[in-house]
């Protein structure tokens, strides 16, 4: 998670791909998709217009939508 206060929470994606404490986020663009770098892929999530209550915190929710390779 980034030092900047969350803004975003990632839900869904291959089973095993992100830890419960890696799903908050903070992103600067709350409308452009997010593209996470995890070992040897990139997990692509997209906005959508939820919100999540996480405290006094409200998280725009981002879902899965694929999986990209790195190349060799």
């Amino acid at each position: 998670m980034s030092d900047k206060h969350p803004n975003v929470i990632l839900l869904g994606g291959p089973a095993g791909g992100l830890p419960d404490d890696h799903r908050i986020h903070h992103v600067t663009d709350l409308d452009a998709p997010l593209k996470l770098f995890r070992g040897n892929r990139y997990e692509h999530y997209r906005p959508t217009p939820e919100t999540l209550r996480s405290g006094a915190d409200r998280l725009r929710v981002f879902t899965w939508s694929h999986s990209t390779f790195v190349a060799e």
